[in-house]
């Protein structure tokens, strides 16, 4: 059994995603992330604010605060639509003008 050089190891490429028997969907699913988080996670922030203390943690905060800005956006969207469409929906069926 061949162990090779040790102290310098030489890796080959890493694993590759499978193939997707729905690809249109996979390209949907991306480019939706892409859209709605398109900066990298701020890992320095991230362990300021694992790290805050009353008093100055309110500006470290504010860079995951806006990492996560685009899923917020979509979450308050979301529950717009759950609260507004059966309220419609009941105005709708009531009302019949």
């Amino acid at each position: 059994m061949e162990l090779g050089n040790i102290s310098q190891p030489v890796y080959g490429p890493g694993p590759e995603a499978p193939g997707s028997s729905t690809p249109g969907l996979v390209v949907m699913v991306h480019g939706f992330l892409r859209l709605v988080q398109p900066n990298a996670l701020p890992i320095g922030e991230c362990t300021a604010a694992r790290n805050w203390q009353w008093g100055g943690g309110a500006a470290q905060s504010c860079g995951m605060l806006l990492y996560e800005l685009g899923f917020l956006v979509c979450m308050a969207i979301g529950l717009l639509f759950i609260i507004l469409v059966p309220l419609v929906g009941c105005c709708f069926c009531c009302c019949r003008c």
